[in-house]
């Protein structure tokens, strides 16, 4: 007798998230159909790609605005995003594994540069708590949050945890704001001519893989001879700050933030409740 197996927890999630699955296409269609659109702007270029008329595209379906997506489906949503950046993530070591020779004449430099996004946090912290936030505080100060600590803050603390809301928060904003502020700053330093093409090319891989993009794409059209040098080193940089990066998350970075926490919510946590309420 042949038995019939149901999955009734899937047939539940189709049917509350379908509309999750339908709209991403949709936005994906009208996103690639705009493109790129690039404004000048003094010595720099504003960029804005795809990803942005995306995440904004996004934003409007939320609850909060059109309210096309319910809370439930964002919430399912979130959980979506690491399923959906691993491709990107494996394209970034095939990237750079590509050009290991381009890679290995960077020397140490690509492995110390993680030491300089950890400083970050002793100005970051603060201002969070400054601005509200509790746990979340750890989860979007511990790094700049690309894709990889999206992960990691994921796996440790759980998707539906504070300090993944908070990281998640910055890696949105991230993709958002950092795409055109990236795009922009490369622009300006590399008129400058203080830098070598390489070293903006490495620099370009400290963010998550859209402000990488952006820089590498403003670094290709102003060294066109050098575009696939640039974008190794830059794919280089991403995979292996993303690398040692966990480590220094895990052992330097988390550790620190709740340290720091811990000392400072009480005094800063909402301006230190008031006061204490006066």
């Amino acid at each position: 007798m042949k038995k019939n197996y149901t999955y009734p927890n899937l047939t539940v999630r189709i049917k509350t998230e379908w509309k999750i699955y339908l709209l991403a296409l949709i936005f994906i269609v009208i996103a690639d159909s705009i493109g790129q659109i690039k404004i000048p702007f003094g010595f720099g270029t504003f960029i804005l790609f795809p990803i942005f008329y995306s995440l904004f595209l996004g934003i409007l379906s939320g609850p909060e605005v059109t309210k096309i997506l319910k809370s439930d489906q964002v919430k399912a949503a979130s959980k979506l995003v690491i399923v959906a950046i691993c491709p990107f993530i494996a394209k970034l070591g095939i990237n750079a594994g590509a050009s290991i020779e381009t890679v290995i004449s960077a020397g140490p430099a690509l492995l110390l540069q993680e030491f300089g996004n950890l400083g970050t946090i002793f100005l970051a912290m603060p201002f969070a708590l400054l601005l509200g936030l509790k746990r979340e505080a750890i989860g979007a100060t511990h790094s700049i949050n690309r894709e990889t600590n999206l992960a990691l803050i994921t796996d440790m603390y759980g998707p539906d945890s504070p300090e993944t809301r908070g990281s998640l928060s910055i890696y949105i904003v991230g993709g958002m704001v950092g795409t055109i502020y990236f795009g922009f700053l490369v622009s300006v330093i590399a008129s400058l001519g203080i830098f070598h093409p390489y070293a903006l090319g490495m620099s370009s891989g400290v963010g998550a893989g859209i402000m990488m993009a952006s820089a590498t794409a403003v670094l290709a059209e102003i060294y066109p001879t050098m575009a696939g040098q640039i974008s190794a080193l830059a794919s280089a940089s991403e995979t292996i700050s993303g690398i040692d990066g966990i480590y220094m998350a895990i052992f330097i970075g988390l550790p620190l933030c709740n340290w720091l926490y811990a000392k400072l919510e009480p005094v800063l946590g909402r301006f230190g409740k008031q006061k204490e309420e006066l």
